[in-house]
This record gives C-alpha cells, sequence and structure tokens, in this order.
C-alpha cells in the first residue's frame, strides 16, 4: 500500500538516530588500566591501521563528524548560549560527559540526518519541489532542537530524582554529624553509601575541597549545578550556620525533619492529584466500553424489531 512507505522509512530513519545515541553513549566507554597494560605488553605492537580498526564504529566515524560540525558550529554560537548550554549539561549531570562542543556537534548531526530524511520522503513521495525546500528547513530546525527537549528532559528527570534522594542523604549527614564527624567526612559517607545524582554531586564537591576551593564556594557551585529549592535552601542553612559558629549538627536536624515533612505533604498532593488525573481514562476509555456492553444489546434489538432505521 502506498503510506507504508512513508512509515517504513520512519521507521527506519527512528531506528538510525537510536543507534546514534547508543553508539554517542557508548564513546566513553574505556578499557580499565589492567586490560590497557595487557594490550599494550601482551601482544606484538599493532600497527596504525589495527589501532584504528580496534577502535568502535562510533569512535571512527561519529566523533570525527561530530567534532568537524562542532566547529563550526562553534564559529557561529554566541558566547552566552555556551555558556547556557555548558549550565544546562552541569544540570543534566554530564550525561555521557559530553561537553559542550560535543552536544553542538550531536544537535547538527541529528539535524541533517532529520533533514535528509524528511527530504528524501517528500522525494519519494512525489512532492512539490517547493514543499521539498520547505521540510529541508523544517527538518534540519527540527532536528537540531531534538537533542535540546531531550536534554531539558533529563534535567527535570534528574532533579526530581535528586528531591526523592534528599530526605535519605539528609538522615545520613545528620546521623554521621551527631556521631562526632565533620561535614566534610559526612559528605563522604554520603558519597560512599549510594551511586546516584546526590551522592555523585557531593563526591564532586569533595574533591573540589580537597584540591583547595573553600568550602562555601564548593557548596554554593553544588547547589547551582542541581538547582533544587529544598537543596539550595539547606545549603544556605549550613552555610549560613558556618559563618555564624551555629551546630551543623542542630541545624542538620532541623533541615532533615522538615525534609521529611515536605515528602509526605508532597506523596499528599499525588494523591490528591490521582482523582482528577482518573477523569480522563474513565471519560474517554472506561464509560465508552460499559456503554456498549450495556446498551448495544438493546439497541441491536430495538433495531431488528423495527423501532430504529426502519
Amino acid at each position: 500500500m502506498p503510506f507504508l512507505v512513508p512509515l517504513l522509512f520512519a521507521g527506519l530513519f527512528a531506528l538510525a538516530i537510536l543507534v546514534i545515541f547508543v553508539g554517542l553513549a557508548r564513546l566513553r566507554s574505556t578499557p580499565s588500566p589492567v586490560e590497557e597494560r595487557l594490550q599494550l605488553y601482551g601482544t606484538r605492537p599493532r600497527t596504525l591501521e589495527e589501532i584504528e580498526l580496534s577502535q568502535p564504529f562510533g569512535e571512527r566515524a561519529l566523533v570525527p563528524l561530530i567534532r568537524g560540525l562542532a566547529r563550526l558550529l562553534n564559529r557561529s554560537t554566541p558566547q552566552k548560549s555556551v555558556d547556557e548550554m555548558r549550565l544546562k549539561l552541569e544540570l543534566a549531570g554530564l550525561p555521557n560527559n559530553w561537553s559542550v562542543s560535543d552536544f553542538l556537534g550531536v544537535r547538527g548531526l541529528v539535524g541533517i540526518f532529520t533533514s535528509a530524511f524528511l527530504t528524501f520522503i517528500a522525494i519519494i513521495i512525489r512532492m512539490d519541489p517547493a514543499l521539498v525546500l520547505l521540510l529541508l528547513g523544517i527538518g534540519g530546525f527540527v532536528g537540531f532542537y531534538l537533542p535540546l527537549f531531550w536534554l531539558n528532559r533529563t534535567i527535570a528527570q534528574r532533579k526530581d530524582r535528586i528531591q526523592r534522594q534528599l530526605p535519605d542523604a539528609m538522615d545520613l549527614l545528620t546521623i554521621s554529624v551527631e556521631s562526632g564527624l565533620g561535614f566534610d567526612a559526612a559528605m563522604g559517607k554520603v558519597a560512599e553509601k549510594w551511586d546516584n545524582d546526590l551522592s555523585r554531586a557531593f563526591a564532586r564537591a569533595l574533591s573540589e575541597i580537597r584540591v583547595g576551593k573553600l568550602r562555601r564556594e564548593a557548596l554554593r557551585d553544588m547547589a547551582q549545578r542541581i538547582q533544587v529549592p529544598d537543596f539550595t535552601n539547606f545549603i544556605a542553612a549550613i552555610i549560613q550556620a558556618d559563618q555564624l559558629g551555629v551546630s551543623i549538627a542542630k541545624v542538620l536536624r532541623i533541615q532533615a525533619e522538615q525534609m521529611r515533612i515536605k515528602r509526605r505533604q508532597r506523596a499528599e498532593e499525588l494523591a490528591n492529584q490521582a482523582p482528577i488525573k482518573m477523569l480522563i481514562p474513565l471519560t474517554f476509555l472506561i464509560f465508552p466500553s460499559i456503554f456498549i456492553v450495556l446498551l448495544g444489546p438493546a439497541v441491536l434489538i430495538f433495531m431488528n424489531g423495527g423501532f430504529i432505521g426502519r
């Protein structure tokens, strides 16, 4: 059937985009130091061609293309947009360890693929040349902004995860400080206990403190990289307590209690929203089925009896 051809190409295009993102996600996977030494000393020296062919396909094919596109886009991207994109990547947790240049290259690559795909479909179905040019521009525009939509969604999901992880981390910080540990050591306990977004943020802040950064600056930067209101308030309270000489253990205890109260309030709010959210599926999915089951036989009886349709 004629309409199956665009659907087939749409499926192939979606699969190609998926392969691109999977390949990019695997670019940063590097072997362990032991494996590198075994490869270096355990075999004969390899030629440049063998070394190049041993790399993943994405490293050989996609990375040079992405870097070339990134160099072109960097020249025309304002510094303000670069800074905003760098902040968004930080808020997303640096997915796949992408830099701003890498992300610009990904956006350009997806834009080229989307534009080429829509143009190919337009040529296949023999559209007007003017519409082909229009789809060429629309495809490039939409494809260029698709990774940005994905990044915004990743930021929202990370903030939601951190919001859920915060009360447990606060409890561990409180217990650690009340047991005699310093605040930096308590942060280390959080970083050791879990492997999630919040623990990695604490580990990064600890690394910055160990290399000589002031603790209050490291904490402010960590709050800036997360931008969750509850966490920002917690960091502000800790910095203020440190400056005024207030007991950090007492501040942590109060903050932990407030976090648990807010978590319970959010759970109650979501529970109260459930009946309203259920109205749409009830109205458009369940009720019509019930009406068909209950009233369908009656309608058929009336039609067969001559009351309807004659």
